[in-house]
């Protein structure tokens, strides 16, 4: 695996180094002794899955508060979505502001979703699923969100939204 650090301190992407042969491909997705090499979450608790219908569908941006925070680690597995992480951790440097990349089937990118960030996605193809897994168990009562569209962020989403959740629309806007 490759680890490509982020503008966003503590996040990356991560490109897959794929072996080929003429029955296909190899690559490893994950390894605890990469990962730690790298500082990072090596203990993931809970693996979920997504399938975005429609094409333009902006699932997020969510985030869990202390003591539940968790980091993710997002790959799509069928079709690509634009992936988009906000660095929410107030005395940051990069505080507010946002990343987002194209993962694909064919990319085979990961993005790693440290602590205190924001995360959510845009669906570039129909059906497009989404594998991710978590280092902190689900937790109700500690979920957040911010908004899409929320104008302090200015986040540009690849293709017009055309679906979010009636939930998503709600979250709270930023104070300027």
């Amino acid at each position: 695996m490759r680890f490509e650090p982020l503008p966003l301190a503590g996040a990356y992407v991560i490109d897959l180094e794929p072996r080929r042969d003429p029955r296909g491909m190899f690559a490893r997705a994950f390894c605890a002794n990469e990962f730690a090499a790298q500082g990072l979450e090596t203990m993931f608790v809970q693996a979920n899955m997504s399938t975005t219908s429609r094409a333009g569908a902006v699932r997020g941006m969510h985030f869990q508060r202390p003591p539940h925070a968790e980091v993710k680690l997002v790959r799509c597995v069928r079709g690509s979505i634009y992936d988009v992480i906000v660095d929410l951790r107030e005395g940051s440097p990069t505080f507010r502001h946002w990343f987002g990349a194209k993962l694909s089937d064919e990319n085979g990118r990961m993005m790693y979703v440290p602590h205190g960030f924001a995360h959510g996605f845009q669906a570039l193809t129909d059906n497009a699923t989404t594998f991710y897994m978590v280092g902190a168990f689900y937790a109700p009562d500690a979920e957040g969100g911010v908004r899409h569209d929320d104008p302090v962020l200015a986040i540009h989403w690849p293709q017009p939204v055309t679906d979010v959740s009636h939930k998503d629309a709600r979250w709270p806007l930023l104070p300027g």
